[in-house]
């Protein structure tokens, strides 16, 4: 018999013979079964209280039942890059944390990882692509399970429903789409100027916004200072050229003249809204902003001092009596496009500065007998003939101070009795003018710089091709005029990528732009090309050319259209804007149109000429709406001296002749005319990757029947994706054919992305790193009219209220996704 007496000890005796478990024994058994030990005290209590003290009474394996988790994941799903997925776990059971990996297929960045649902945005491909992601849940105790759901990708689309040709008094958009004005003429740039009345009363515009908004960069800030943050994009530094004015708006009462001579006052205003804008903008909970008192913001106008470099610096044809030595100039006019330099500059081109100079008869007979004869035919080769009177009637101005000479400097006519070398007046001004001029953004004490290495000419812009380590790098140009030519600079010194980071920027522009050989396009009839150099002593550059005697390379860049004559470079129908494919390297120009382009002078690479009926009574007749062509360098290297061509697109409204009109077999959704701004999305975000996104702008008057001018997304394809075409032109001036290369239609591959507003040119765009705000400028709504005769009431049109009172003004606009998304894709 067993002794079951118990003796009272104060506790301290086993009085449990039942035989049950102890804590400690469920917890090593657990364990053990389990083979792991984590967690400490808390997370064995945890997983033991969890598990049998809530629970209820069972065995150990109910208690690892109990304590399982489940997840699932859904179903696989497919998108196109570019869009914001979801992923949405699901887990039950006991879990206690979740997570979301990557499995395979190209990175993508997740947000919200540790959570049922995460996003990320679907990469750029080239083909249908899967990417495999994993969902956890994990117990306490670390037990965990899995599920895997695959999203395949393919590639990019333009997602959006084409906006209607129409000619309403605002900017459509497609549905889905947000448009925010941010910057418009008259805007003050500080906190001194007050705001503007529109009314024609303003003044100082020099802290102002100028007109006619065209070629346009986004730089990235750090969150504060003036630091550069070239992945920023919700604070930056917007840089836009105002390339010209509608001065009808800029007077209470329009442009006045007092017996021939014009008013101090209205000719300043005038000038001081060209150049250029630099302001600060930010984005807020709801809208981006510019920030009026920026130490940042900054306006360059024709009065701004500024410097030349490179091989033309100092030369005698750039003295003058504000510069006797030809470094210095003094201010910038008609820019037009642009450029983002690499290394966090702003390019602006001079474009159509001929025209604001007077030279009066007599002046050549002057040049002869100084000695200047060889510039009697550089001036008129560039558009500045005698009995020019030049725009806007600047020189006549008797200014208050009259040792001024703001107004003096935009007559050339040689003074007879001065100094043969040009210091005692402005002969020599226009050849200071023609230039892309580089501006560092982020310092408002730096001196812009003349970048005379790249040639003078009706720069329209300026355009690197891709960067490679240890190449020398290329800088795409057009010269926007009739018959005239596209040109690359090629540097002297190889690109280290260092320098995109540098602190001295506009030194790494000395060490880029200003030693190189500049080169002119001539393109054959079998779609090859070559880019031939513009050396002095090379080939008919010399001293003894009959058509003109070079002196030396600075000659050669300061007369680069004669020099393109004499190479025999091929005349194009007015190159435009010029943009690189960041994937491929390949290089598209805008040939806007050519109303001298006829049947007997069409050619490969401009093969239309037509007549093109208006609406609306009359015609425009020649290339009348343009086309966009494409290079592909040799080797795909931007040294390469030859290269490839085809047309990727030619403008022309839907209804025209499909055989020798509207050879791209544009239909209502993607017909256009005269291309002009042109601009790849950015490599930092889907839309410039892989299948890069192109935007197209339209400056026209031929199409304007019908429509507004336009904006357009395209995915294009590869240089000779097309086939080979004879076509037959018929004008008045008489009939011929032409064969040329015409790229693969683009049928849903392009599509009309924006409508502007009554009058205007869509001009000028870029945008934030994250590609998700868009900037687009608006040019001279209704400029037809004037105070009396409004045609335009935009950008007070815009909120839907109207205003007919009101005058209209240049502005910039950013377009967003309502959803937050990329913009176009």
């Amino acid at each position: 018999m067993t002794d079951t007496t118990f003796l009272y000890d104060d506790g301290d005796i086993d009085t449990d013979r039942s035989g049950n478990q102890h804590l400690g024994d469920l917890i090593a058994k657990r364990y053990s079964r389990r083979q792991t030990l984590r967690g400490g005290l808390t997370a064995m209590t945890t997983a033991v209280f969890g598990g049998v003290l809530l629970a209820g009474c069972g065995d150990d394996d109910d208690l690892l039942t109990r304590d399982s988790v489940t997840v699932t994941t859904g179903s696989a799903a497919a998108t196109t890059a570019g869009k914001t997925v979801t992923l949405q776990g699901t887990a039950s059971g006991t879990a206690q944390t979740v997570a979301w990996t990557q499995v395979s297929g190209p990175s993508v960045t997740l947000a919200n990882t540790n959570s049922a649902t995460a996003t990320f945005t679907a990469p750029a491909v080239s083909s249908a692509t899967p990417l495999v992601f994993r969902f956890t849940g994990t117990t306490g105790v670390g037990d965990s399970a899995t599920a895997d759901t695959t999203v395949t990708v393919s590639p990019a689309t333009l997602d959006f429903t084409a906006v209607a040709k129409n000619r309403n008094d605002l900017v459509t958009v497609p549905a889905g789409y947000r448009v925010t004005i941010l910057y418009r003429l008259g805007d003050p740039i500080n906190g001194a100027t007050p705001a503007y009345a529109n009314d024609g009363s303003d003044t100082n515009f020099a802290a102002r916004a100028g007109d006619h908004h065209d070629g346009m960069s986004f730089f990235g800030l750090a969150a504060s200072g003036a630091t550069r943050d070239p992945g920023a994009s919700t604070r930056g530094l917007l840089v836009l050229n105002h390339e010209n004015i509608t001065e009808s708006y800029l007077h209470p009462n329009g442009q006045t003249t007092t017996g021939g001579v014009r008013p101090e006052g209205e000719a300043i205003k005038e000038i001081e809204a060209h150049g250029v804008s630099v302001i600060e903008v930010t984005r807020g909970a709801s809208a981006w902003n510019y920030v009026q008192t920026s130490a940042l913001n900054r306006r360059i106008t024709p009065n701004t001092p500024t410097a030349f470099s490179g091989p033309a610096s100092g030369n005698a044809a750039l003295r003058t009596a504000y510069s006797k030595d030809g470094t210095q100039g003094r201010g910038t006019i008609n820019n037009c496009a642009n450029g983002t330099m690499p290394w966090g500059t702003y390019a602006t081109a001079e474009e159509n500065w001929a025209g604001y100079f007077r030279r009066d008869t007599g002046d050549a007979a002057v040049r002869v007998a100084a000695g200047q004869a060889t510039q009697n035919g550089a001036l008129t080769r560039y558009g500045i003939r005698e009995g020019n009177r030049g725009n806007y009637g600047w020189t006549t101005v008797t200014p208050v101070d009259a040792s001024s000479t703001v107004f003096r400097k935009w007559n050339v006519t040689a003074t007879a009795d001065g100094a043969a070398d040009g210091t005692a007046d402005f002969r020599n001004e226009a050849f200071q003018y023609g230039w892309i001029v580089e501006i560092d953004p982020y310092n408002p004490g730096s001196t812009p710089r003349k970048r005379t290495a790249l040639g003078r000419m009706n720069h329209e812009g300026v355009e690197p091709g891709r960067m490679v380590a240890g190449v020398r790098p290329a800088f795409y140009m057009g010269d926007d005029a009739q018959n005239e030519y596209i040109y690359k600079f090629v540097s002297s010194t190889p690109w280290t990528a260092a320098d995109a980071s540098a602190a001295d920027r506009l030194a790494v522009g000395d060490k880029y732009l200003d030693a190189g050989t500049l080169y002119v396009a001539k393109m054959n009839a079998d779609g090859s090309g070559q880019w031939l150099p513009l050396l002095f002593g090379q080939g008919a550059l010399t001293s003894g050319n009959t058509t003109y005697p070079f002196a030396d390379q600075a000659d050669v860049l300061i007369n680069a259209r004669l020099a393109a004559d004499i190479v025999g470079a091929t005349p194009m129908d007015r190159p435009e804007w010029t943009a690189v494919n960041p994937a491929t390297g390949e290089m598209y120009c805008t040939l806007t149109n050519n109303s001298s382009r006829t049947p007997a002078r069409a050619d490969a690479a401009n093969p239309r000429a037509y007549v093109d009926p208006k609406t609306t009574g009359g015609q425009t007749v020649g290339n009348a709406n343009g086309h966009v062509i494409r290079l592909r360098e040799n080797g795909d290297t931007t040294e390469a001296a030859g290269f490839t061509w085809d047309i990727y697109a030619f403008g022309s409204g839907s209804d025209l002749n499909k055989d020798n009109i509207n050879l791209s077999g544009l239909d209502d959704s993607n017909d256009f005319s005269s291309p002009d701004g042109l601009w790849f999305s950015l490599p930092s975000n889907v839309a410039g990757q892989i299948n890069p996104v192109m935007w197209l702008q339209t400056d026209d008057g031929a199409y304007t029947d019908v429509t507004n001018n336009q904006m357009l997304a395209a995915i294009p394809g590869r240089v000779g994706d097309g086939a080979t075409k004879t076509i037959t032109n018929t004008t008045p001036a008489g009939s011929g054919t032409a064969t040329t290369r015409v790229g693969k239609a683009p049928g849903a591959t392009l599509k009309r992305f924006l409508v502007g507003p009554k009058e205007c040119e869509i001009t000028g765009i870029t945008s934030t790193p994250d590609g998700r705000s868009l900037f687009v400028n608006i040019q001279h709504p209704g400029e037809g009219g004037g105070p009396t005769n409004i045609t335009s009431s935009w950008p007070a049109s815009q909120s839907g209220t109207p205003a007919t009172s009101s005058r209209p003004r240049s502005a910039t606009i950013v377009i967003t996704r309502e959803d937050g998304g990329l913009v176009g894709i």
